[in-house]
């Protein structure tokens, strides 16, 4: 077969041709030029295939974009619509683990007490999994930050019933390494805070935040102004553990001094149990919560 020949069959069959040739290929071709002082000058690179020019400080409005861009094609590409989002600390245990987070005996306790969240963030994770496969995985699919405690525990109740779950892994010095749920293909990693949190929030439909530390408060806060100043629809937002959130953060006394509005109590609700906070997204969105 003749290269037009070939060429009018790919355009028949559908499949993908562009008449420009593809970056991927020129990468390729320039490995391959006579080796001069020309061509390994670090000007002669490739401008998308230098790590060292993409990395400089004035390419940081590229580098912002990029990671905006790659999880967002990669994303839509697998057809996934919504997202349920699970906020949680990564130092809690699995019940019967070792807290190897505690610095002191009072730490130790506490984070031995509170393993009970990791039981609840896997339940629920599964809970909205068993949802998430009757519309293919394509909706309210789980999302947490990939690493340990909390976002382990969603990772692993939506493998529990073979479903997929979205990491938004971030580059840190200590905690942050990707957990053995999260689905390959769907584990990202960052490098900008601001980015992250974003793709938290683009397909969210209910946000779950376990306790944790200023990493979720982080998360937790930022959700919530952008849906108190209306930034972002109002979604089924659970704070799991009433007794925790009531004991570190007064939200009463917040309203009581006027720095937040006594309606914006409503944008929250305390829930305990699994079942109890996937019964309150399945009223919200009129689902079937009887899985």
């Amino acid at each position: 077969m003749s290269e037009t020949s070939a060429k009018k069959s790919d355009v028949k069959q559908g499949k993908h041709w562009k008449a420009l040739v593809r970056s991927g290929d020129d990468i390729k071709k320039a490995t391959e030029v006579p080796d001069t002082p020309q061509t390994r000058a670090p000007a002669y690179k490739l401008a998308f295939d230098d790590k060292d020019f993409l990395t400089r400080e004035e390419l940081r409005p590229v580098r912002l974009q990029l990671e905006l861009l790659k999880p967002e094609m990669i994303l839509t590409e697998r057809g996934i619509e919504s997202t349920v989002i699970l906020f949680g600390g990564a130092r809690i245990p699995e019940p019967g683990k070792d807290a190897w987070a505690a610095k002191n005996a009072t730490q130790k306790k506490n984070l031995e007490a509170n393993a009970k969240y990791y039981t609840e963030a896997r339940e629920f994770a599964r809970l909205a999994s068993l949802y998430s496969a009757t519309t293919y995985n394509k909706e309210m699919v789980v999302t947490t930050g990939g690493g340990p405690g909390v976002m382990e525990a969603g990772s692993r109740g939506a493998d529990d019933v073979g479903a997929p779950s979205i990491g938004l892994n971030i580059v840190l010095p200590h905690e942050q390494a990707p957990n053995e749920y999260v689905t390959p293909d769907l584990c990202f990693n960052f490098h900008y805070f601001a980015i992250r949190k974003m793709h938290f929030l683009m397909r969210a439909k209910a946000i779950a935040v376990f306790p944790g530390g200023f990493g979720t408060m982080d998360e937790m806060f930022e959700a919530l102004t952008l849906i108190q100043t209306k930034r972002m629809e109002p979604v089924p937002f659970l704070l799991f553990g009433k007794e925790f959130w009531t004991k570190v953060i007064d939200f009463k006394e917040l309203a009581d001094q006027g720095t937040i509005s006594p309606d914006d109590l409503d944008l929250f609700h305390f829930v305990d149990t699994a079942e109890e906070g996937w019964a309150l997204i399945a009223n919200h969105y009129e689902l079937d919560s009887s899985n």
